[in-house]
């Protein structure tokens, strides 16, 4: 192998069941159980509303440079999601249209790019999962160098091979897969909690038994 290429192989794919809870939980939620420090920040969603679950196949490219996307797309299997890590340039779109099509046939479950995209209209009619840093008309260079399944930087965090990823209109999140388990049983129990807060709200009470709660803790009267 070329020495400007560095290429790790992928990791498993989450399980079903994982992967079927994850998408029924707000990122928002799961990021209040991550203590609210976790996540990606920065980048913009350009598919309509499609939710983004998979587990991570790590690339990181040279900014302007999307040789290695093929490479790692050629590798997944279903379930996988393309996180790069592009350095945050924003001059050369790493993935468009062509990508995404040869993404679907792969079975890959979006993309997560720390630099730009074209074709931004292709991803909204398909609803294909894809966050970007920007838009841009002008495409790649395909001369590497870079690495596949290494650990990258997405918008200030740190997504390592095969971590889980999470994305909806909110935002991203990621996590090591072995945390799964206890961050789902965690988010659910802050979704029953929302939920009796928003009964308690309907019932038009001013004085709200959640609210007292809060001012207690900080002495506000």
């Amino acid at each position: 192998m070329n020495e400007n290429f560095n290429i790790q192989p992928v990791q498993a794919v989450l399980a079903a069941p994982v992967a079927e809870a994850l998408m029924q939980i707000p990122t928002s939620l799961l990021s209040d159980n991550l203590h609210r420090m976790e996540g990606v920040v920065g980048l913009h969603r350009y598919n309509r509303s499609r939710k983004l679950v998979g587990s991570a196949v790590t690339v990181k490219l040279r900014p302007g440079d999307n040789l290695l996307t093929y490479k790692a797309l050629s590798m997944m299997s279903p379930g996988h999601v393309l996180v790069v890590d592009a350095g945050g340039g924003t001059h050369n779109a790493i993935v468009g249209e062509l990508l995404m099509l040869y993404a679907q046939q792969r079975g890959c479950a979006g993309f997560l790019i720390d630099g730009a995209i074209r074709d931004s209209a292709a991803f909204a009619d398909a609803d294909f999962p894809c966050y970007g840093r920007s838009v841009t008309h002008r495409g790649p260079y395909k001369t590497g160098p870079g690495a596949i399944n290494i650990p990258v930087s997405i918008g200030g965090q740190v997504v390592q091979p095969g971590d889980a990823i999470v994305g909806d209109e909110d935002g991203i999140v990621s996590f090591p897969v072995q945390e799964a388990a206890s961050l789902i049983a965690a988010a659910r129990l802050s979704l029953k909690n929302e939920q009796a807060i928003r009964d308690e709200i309907a019932t038009g009470a001013v004085r709200q038994g959640w609210m007292e709660k809060m001012f207690a803790a900080t002495g506000l009267q």
